[in-house]
């Protein structure tokens, strides 16, 4: 690997948004960027992937019509194949929480990279709101996403070449808004906390989950040494995880796949 990496960058929320200018200005100053990212916003996506997608010249590398996983793919395959580190962000609004993993389309391009034996890195930024739904109401701005960048740059300059990726597949990071100046950095576990609930009226379930108000007041019960408590208590959360599916021995299965044949 050269002294400068190449580095791919994409997200969910779309080439053109605040958050990714933000981050792809402050990669640079770490190695060469190259983006490779949705078109339009691709959020909340999760892994889904497409069999052909249309591929456009940016000014900031290329537009892809498809989703995040689309992206990764085609950049590492065929339009950035000397990718050394891909980074997914910076999301507007947080991906905390076991649970939130699978459905974040940010998340889940830093995942398709792991089996690329590519190292990643998802970045967020925490907006305080009452509800998911509520982000549409938010005005950020570039400056708002300093932390997150910061961040973001002093672990793609530094975390290769210390071994992180040695002991994990890629790093889900969040950070708070970049309103109290820098912030000190915490090694976290994804939340297990979950509140989701649903309520019908009528020939509509409305699905709502409780832990954002919670967020807003401050009023959360996860642990120390989780995600969520990390960022609501105002620091940079940094969680390194391994691409999902592990398998482990499992000694009631096992049992299970004993007796099959004789059932």
């Amino acid at each position: 690997m050269n002294d400068e990496p190449s580095i791919l960058l994409t997200n969910d929320d779309g080439i053109d948004s605040v958050g990714f200018r933000a981050l792809y200005d402050a990669l640079t100053e770490v190695g060469s960027v190259t983006a490779v990212a949705p078109k339009s916003d691709q959020s909340a996506v999760g892994r889904a992937i497409s069999h052909e997608v249309p591929v456009h010249q940016h000014e900031l590398g290329y537009a892809v019509a498809g989703t995040p996983t689309d992206c990764v793919v085609a950049g590492i395959e065929s339009l950035v194949p000397e990718t050394d580190l891909v980074v997914a962000g910076c999301n507007r609004g947080a991906n905390l929480g076991a649970y939130v993993l699978g459905r974040s389309g940010t998340v889940s391009a830093a995942v398709e990279a792991t089996f690329f034996d590519v190292p990643a890195i998802a970045v967020s930024m925490y907006i305080p709101v009452r509800e998911d739904a509520a982000f549409s109401e938010v005005e950020e701005n570039y400056d708002s996403y300093g932390e997150a960048t910061r961040a973001a740059s002093y672990l793609a300059a530094h975390s290769m070449g210390a071994g992180v990726f040695e002991q994990c597949d890629y790093l889900n990071v969040n950070a708070p808004v970049a309103d109290r100046g820098p912030t000190e950095m915490a090694i976290t576990e994804p939340s297990r906390v979950y509140q989701m609930g649903a309520e019908r009226n009528g020939e509509t379930v409305t699905l709502h989950d409780r832990i954002w108000e919670r967020m807003a007041e401050g009023d959360i019960p996860d642990p120390e040494g989780t995600d969520r408590r990390a960022v609501v208590d105002g620091k940079v959360s940094v969680s390194p995880l391994t691409a999902p599916h592990t398998t482990e021995h499992h000694e009631a299965l096992d049992g299970l796949a004993e007796t099959y044949d004789r059932s």
